[in-house]
Parts: structure tokens; C-alpha cells; sequence
């Protein structure tokens, strides 16, 4: 076991991929002599040379462009989005393209792609830097989408995603990036596309994923002093939903909240409980209560606390389930 950050952990991971496979690269802005803004992929250029770790333009579009023309020939680009609302020049080539060529070709052309996004917010940052765009690329058919919560799943998740032959997105939570955490480097990992109950409980069922699940940890932790057990489900992934483990809790526990930082309608949120609502109906004793962002633009950073679920908006949730 090592202690490290959740950010050194993915450099550990990105690093792990790169030698045990020399088709793997890493392009994007400032990804190379920099390591990056949040300083992700530190060494790498240097370790790897600068035709394996790839200083791009400012040009999101043009980045993953390329990255399809690689993939056609056998590589694994690993990309770097710079901040969660630079991806949107890329969305076109992302959503007809990088989601679409492995069944528009039959099967004959395959696209290991693994699109990197720092994503939500609490950094204090402006307009276009704090944004959850995850479900936009959940409801793609053709991307995996994923989201690490604690330094060993972005360690091992990072891996598993350059391994996957199909296109990830791989959400990373950018305020989390700094929480220590142990890391197990001769483990055997988790499954990429399943959920992991972090914490048990018998009175009620938190869901959460990416920067939430340690708001819902401290949330159970704050509710323990109460007399209140809390069970915490980490989604970890969010296309394809394992939804598995959340049903078998609910059923237990009769109640379910959901918490993600994305605005609310149309979110994760909302389909995660309705598919609670179908398979869960006779056991749950309240309805599944969601707790998100709200349905704006995200707001100037002195206000972001307001908007960001929080550990008083959680426990106020799940008072409201308990008092069903």
C-alpha cells in the first residue's frame, strides 16, 4: 500500500499503461512539458518522449480528430480535455464519430480511445471550468463513461479504460484531485463497469459518483453521531449503469437518495431512480430523493457553495426520507 493524492494515482496509472504498451499516447494542451494543468501527466514527456506524450494545439476538435485517425491504425490515444467546458468543439467528433465507428463499421474498426475530463466544480473557478457534463456523454450510445472517486480506482481505473477497446470517457473529479488515499498496486482491481458499496448502513441508501462520494461519506459520518446508519454506493460507472448492488441495498434499507453536483432534470439522477422505482417498488418505504445541482448555468465561484450538494443538503434529504 502507498499513500498519494487521486491525481498522482492517475499519473501512476498513465504511466503503468504507457510501459506495458507502446501504442499507448497522451495528447492534449499543454499536456507535455507543463504535465498539465492540475499537473496530471508531470514526467511523462520527459520519461516517454514527446512523440508518445503530444502538446496539441487549442484546438479540442482537432485533438480528437486525430485521436480517431490513430485509433484507425492501432494506437491508444489517451486525450486530455483541459477543463470540462472546453469539450464542447469536441462534441461533434466525440458524439458521430468516436461513439459510432466501431458499429458503423461492423465491428472492423475498433476505437481505444479514452477521453480524459477534469469536471464539477469547488476550485473556485470561472465560467466554463467547473461543469458536469457527464450525462450528456451517458446518454451516447457507444461511450463508456466513467468516474473515479478515491486514488486506487483512478489508479486502476485509468488502466482499465486504455485496455478497453471501446471509446471511454473518463470523468475525473478535479477538486478531489489533491485527497490522499491508499493505493494498491498488486491488488487484484474491481471490475471497471461495477459499483462498489464503500460504506454499509441499514436505514438508508446513498448513491453517488466522481466528487460526491466523499460529501456522502462525510454525510454518513455526520449521521452515524445521530444514530442514523447510512449505506454509501459509489457508481464509479455511469454508461453502462451497474445498478445491482443499489437495488439489493434499497431493498434492505427501503430508501434511496441519489446526489450528483450535475443540474437535476434530465440528470443521472433521474434515471437512476426511476430504474430504482421499477425494479425496487414494494420495498421502498419513501421516494427516491434526489439531491443535484440546480437547473442554471454554474454560478460565479463566491456563490458555488450555494449551488454544490453539501453535507446539510444531504442530511436534510435524508430526514425527509426517514420521516415517510
Amino acid at each position: 500500500m502507498t499513500k498519494m493524492p487521486l491525481g498522482k494515482g492517475l499519473n501512476a496509472g498513465l504511466r503503468a499503461a504507457m510501459e506495458a504498451d507502446d501504442k499507448v499516447l497522451i495528447m492534449g494542451e499543454d499536456v507535455g512539458k507543463l504535465g498539465g494543468v492540475f499537473r496530471i501527466t508531470d514526467g511523462l514527456q520527459k520519461d516517454f518522449g514527446e512523440s508518445r506524450v503530444i502538446d496539441a494545439p487549442l484546438a479540442e476538435s482537432g485533438i480528437v480528430g486525430t485521436a480517431v485517425g490513430l485509433a484507425y491504425r492501432g494506437y491508444r490515444p489517451v486525450l486530455e480535455i483541459q477543463f470540462d467546458g472546453f469539450v464542447y468543439p469536441a462534441y461533434d467528433q466525440i458524439v458521430s464519430q468516436v461513439a459510432k465507428l466501431h458499429f458503423r463499421s461492423q465491428g472492423r474498426v475498433k476505437m481505444p480511445i479514452v477521453i480524459r475530463i477534469p469536471f464539477g466544480g469547488g476550485i473556485g473557478a470561472v465560467e466554463h471550468h467547473s461543469e458536469s457534463p457527464e450525462g450528456q456523454f451517458a446518454l451516447t450510445a457507444g461511450l463508456k463513461v466513467v468516474s473515479c472517486s478515491n486514488a486506487n480506482d483512478a489508479y486502476w481505473m485509468i488502466q482499465q479504460a486504455i485496455a478497453s477497446d471501446d471509446p471511454v470517457v473518463f470523468m475525473e473529479p478535479k477538486r478531489r484531485y489533491w485527497d490522499q488515499g491508499e493505493v494498491d498496486t498488486t491488488s487484484e482491481p474491481m471490475p471497471l463497469h461495477a459499483s462498489s458499496v464503500v460504506r454499509e448502513g441499514a436505514d438508508a441508501t446513498v448513491i453517488a459518483y466522481g466528487p460526491m462520494v466523499k460529501t456522502c461519506l462525510e454525510s454518513a459520518d455526520a449521521a452515524a453521531e445521530e444514530g442514523t446508519s447510512l449505506e454509501v454506493i459509489d457508481l464509479r460507472t455511469l454508461s453502462p449503469l451497474d445498478l445491482d448492488p443499489v437495488f439489493e441495498s434499497v431493498r434492505r434499507t427501503g430508501r434511496a437518495i441519489v446526489v450528483h453536483e450535475a443540474a437535476q432534470t434530465l440528470g443521472l439522477g433521474a434515471e437512476i431512480s426511476a430504474r430504482i422505482t421499477e425494479k425496487c417498488f414494494y420495498s421502498l418505504e419513501a421516494p427516491v430523493i434526489r439531491v443535484t445541482g440546480y437547473d442554471l448555468p454554474y454560478p460565479p465561484s463566491r456563490v458555488e457553495e450555494e449551488y454544490l450538494p453539501g453535507l446539510d443538503r444531504v442530511l436534510e434529504a435524508v430526514d425527509r426520507s426517514l420521516a415517510f
